[in-house]
């Protein structure tokens, strides 16, 4: 893994650094490390150098980490979600990034209620209306306003997006999604303080347009290798 309590330190300086740009506190943006296809070795190796948030993206891989690794890490899950997998979600994960539709979002508000949970979720949000990914439309996401404000065992805390691959319209897109929050926000009622926006190509942009969250993966642990 190399240095990768120096990386998590230079992580956190330009975060620290993009909140003061923006004129923000600092502290005000928890950085997620994406652990995905990394061992509970690397996740290890963070936790010791101070790192207590880590995203992982499937249930299965992620179990056997969850067992081994320290207790107080908190996990978030950040990958698509498929309803057999939510109660095994719900019950090992606090807060959940991907719920991309409002379906969903029901269903999750009853396992949570049948198993004495109450998961913080984050709405996924189809920003700039790309054929390729899901998650809600702004005129979906808007539509569900008075439904999502009913929920009684899960917590919306705000929007998740992942903007088009082009590095020069990112800040554009991070700030549509704020203004979406912002607008749902009223509507809604809801105190939506939360916005997870930014990964690690881009994660300054994010925090510039009010990011909260910001996941970062192959900055932190390295280049991924995927199962053929």
């Amino acid at each position: 893994m190399g240095d990768l309590a120096g990386r998590l330190a230079a992580l956190r300086g330009r975060i620290d650094d993009a909140c003061r740009r923006a004129g923000r506190e600092t502290g005000e943006v928890a950085l997620l490390a994406v652990s995905k296809t990394f061992p509970a070795e690397a996740v290890q190796e963070a936790y010791e150098a101070g790192q207590r948030c880590f995203g992982e993206s499937r249930q299965q891989e992620a179990a056997p980490k969850i067992e081994v690794l320290p207790t107080d890490i908190e996990w978030h899950f950040i990958g698509g979600l498929q309803r057999n997998k939510a109660r095994k979600v719900v019950a090992a994960f606090p807060v959940i990034h991907s719920v991309d539709s409002l379906r969903l979002a029901e269903y999750l508000d009853r396992v949570a209620g049948e198993e004495g949970k109450r998961p913080k979720i984050y709405l996924e949000v189809n920003i700039a209306g790309e054929a390729s990914k899901g998650g809600f439309s702004a005129k979906e996401l808007l539509a569900s306003a008075g439904a999502l404000a009913g929920f009684r065992d899960v917590e919306i805390t705000g929007l998740m997006a992942i903007p088009p691959d082009d590095a020069e319209a990112a800040r554009r897109w991070f700030a549509a999604t704020r203004e979406l929050r912002d607008r749902l926000r009223v509507e809604s009622g809801l105190a939506l303080t939360g916005l997870s926006m930014g990964m690690s190509a881009d994660f300054e942009d994010a925090v510039l347009e009010g990011s909260t969250v910001v996941r970062v993966g192959s900055a932190l642990f390295g280049y991924r290798s995927y199962p053929a």
